[in-house]
Protein backbone atom coordinates (compact mmCIF):
# COMPACT_ATOMS: atom_id res chain seq x y z
CA UNK A 1 0.00 0.00 0.00
CA UNK A 2 1.31 3.40 -1.03
CA UNK A 3 0.08 6.40 1.39
CA UNK A 4 0.18 9.85 0.49
CA UNK A 5 2.11 10.99 3.61
CA UNK A 6 5.69 9.76 5.20
CA UNK A 7 6.49 9.66 8.48
CA UNK A 8 10.20 10.06 8.92
CA UNK A 9 12.17 10.03 12.76
CA UNK A 10 15.67 11.46 12.72
CA UNK A 11 17.67 10.14 15.12
CA UNK A 12 21.40 11.03 15.90
CA UNK A 13 23.58 7.81 15.56
CA UNK A 14 25.96 8.64 18.15
CA UNK A 15 23.77 7.90 21.18
CA UNK A 16 23.57 5.19 23.17
CA UNK A 17 21.34 2.29 22.36
CA UNK A 18 18.58 3.43 25.28
CA UNK A 19 18.37 7.02 24.31
CA UNK A 20 18.23 6.26 20.75
CA UNK A 21 14.76 4.00 21.72
CA UNK A 22 13.90 6.47 24.09
CA UNK A 23 13.69 9.08 21.71
CA UNK A 24 12.16 6.89 19.06
CA UNK A 25 9.02 5.95 21.46
CA UNK A 26 8.66 9.92 22.26
CA UNK A 27 9.22 10.95 18.68
CA UNK A 28 6.48 8.81 17.50
CA UNK A 29 4.19 9.96 20.30
CA UNK A 30 4.09 13.71 19.16
CA UNK A 31 3.11 12.01 15.53
CA UNK A 32 0.59 9.97 17.30
CA UNK A 33 -0.51 13.23 18.80
CA UNK A 34 -0.69 15.78 16.43
CA UNK A 35 -2.03 13.31 13.58
CA UNK A 36 -4.91 11.07 15.66
CA UNK A 37 -6.00 9.73 11.85
CA UNK A 38 -2.57 8.32 11.57
CA UNK A 39 -4.12 5.95 14.40
CA UNK A 40 -5.66 2.47 12.82
CA UNK A 41 -7.86 0.16 14.30
CA UNK A 42 -7.63 -1.37 17.88
CA UNK A 43 -5.77 -4.90 17.67
CA UNK A 44 -7.02 -8.63 18.95
CA UNK A 45 -5.50 -11.62 18.83
CA UNK A 46 -7.30 -14.72 18.30
CA UNK A 47 -8.37 -15.99 21.72
CA UNK A 48 -10.61 -12.65 21.63
CA UNK A 49 -7.94 -10.68 23.50
CA UNK A 50 -7.93 -7.12 22.40
CA UNK A 51 -4.72 -4.78 22.21
CA UNK A 52 -4.23 -0.77 22.02
CA UNK A 53 -4.51 0.37 18.53
CA UNK A 54 -1.00 1.59 16.80
CA UNK A 55 0.34 3.98 14.01
CA UNK A 56 -1.10 2.49 10.86
CA UNK A 57 1.83 3.58 8.32
CA UNK A 58 4.92 2.48 8.54
CA UNK A 59 8.16 5.04 9.98
CA UNK A 60 10.76 5.22 8.56
CA UNK A 61 13.86 5.87 10.73
CA UNK A 62 17.26 7.82 9.45
CA UNK A 63 20.24 8.47 11.09
CA UNK A 64 21.87 12.39 11.36
CA UNK A 65 25.81 11.76 12.63
CA UNK A 66 25.58 14.88 14.23
CA UNK A 67 23.63 17.96 15.11
CA UNK A 68 24.20 19.98 12.00
CA UNK A 69 22.61 17.16 10.05
CA UNK A 70 19.47 17.57 12.31
CA UNK A 71 19.54 21.11 12.54
CA UNK A 72 19.44 21.01 8.56
CA UNK A 73 16.71 18.53 8.75
CA UNK A 74 14.96 20.75 11.00
CA UNK A 75 15.22 24.20 8.76
CA UNK A 76 14.12 21.93 5.45
CA UNK A 77 11.22 20.90 7.37
CA UNK A 78 9.96 24.10 8.53
CA UNK A 79 11.04 25.84 5.31
CA UNK A 80 8.82 23.76 3.81
CA UNK A 81 5.99 24.12 6.26
CA UNK A 82 6.36 20.86 8.43
CA UNK A 83 5.82 21.05 11.60
CA UNK A 84 8.46 19.01 13.79
CA UNK A 85 8.48 17.25 17.29
CA UNK A 86 12.44 17.60 18.48
CA UNK A 87 14.33 16.27 21.47
CA UNK A 88 17.01 17.79 22.25
CA UNK A 89 19.86 16.64 24.43
CA UNK A 90 18.74 18.73 27.76
CA UNK A 91 15.80 16.41 27.65
CA UNK A 92 17.56 13.11 29.10
CA UNK A 93 18.29 15.46 32.32
CA UNK A 94 14.98 16.16 33.07
CA UNK A 95 12.43 13.69 34.62
CA UNK A 96 8.86 15.13 33.42
CA UNK A 97 7.21 16.62 30.65
CA UNK A 98 7.22 19.87 31.87
CA UNK A 99 10.96 19.81 32.68
CA UNK A 100 10.69 18.98 28.82
CA UNK A 101 9.13 22.33 27.56
CA UNK A 102 11.40 24.17 30.15
CA UNK A 103 14.69 22.97 28.49
CA UNK A 104 12.81 23.31 25.26
CA UNK A 105 11.78 26.71 25.87
CA UNK A 106 15.07 27.96 27.35
CA UNK A 107 16.96 27.80 24.35
CA UNK A 108 16.67 29.28 20.61
CA UNK A 109 16.17 27.34 18.00
CA UNK A 110 19.71 27.79 16.08
CA UNK A 111 21.37 26.52 19.55
CA UNK A 112 19.27 23.63 20.10
CA UNK A 113 21.25 20.44 20.72
CA UNK A 114 18.85 17.88 18.55
CA UNK A 115 19.08 14.45 19.30
CA UNK A 116 15.94 13.48 17.14
CA UNK A 117 13.41 14.85 15.36
CA UNK A 118 10.09 13.98 13.88
CA UNK A 119 7.74 14.84 10.75
CA UNK A 120 4.71 13.43 8.85
CA UNK A 121 3.96 15.10 5.56
CA UNK A 122 3.62 14.54 2.02
CA UNK A 123 5.89 11.96 0.61
CA UNK A 124 7.98 14.50 -1.75
CA UNK A 125 8.02 16.92 1.20
CA UNK A 126 9.69 14.28 3.51
CA UNK A 127 12.39 12.93 0.65
CA UNK A 128 13.78 16.56 0.18
CA UNK A 129 14.01 17.37 4.23
CA UNK A 130 15.68 13.95 4.13
CA UNK A 131 17.88 14.21 1.60
CA UNK A 132 21.54 12.88 1.74
CA UNK A 133 20.61 11.08 5.71
CA UNK A 134 20.40 7.07 5.68
CA UNK A 135 18.40 4.48 7.30
CA UNK A 136 19.67 4.41 11.16
CA UNK A 137 21.47 1.20 11.15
Amino acid sequence: MLFDTKIALVIRTDLEAWQKLNVAAFLSSGIAAAYPECIGAPYEDGSGTQYHALIGQPILIYGAPDGAALSRALERALARGAKCAVYTEDMFKTTHDEGNRAAVKAVARADLNLVGLALRAERKVVDKIVDGLKFHS
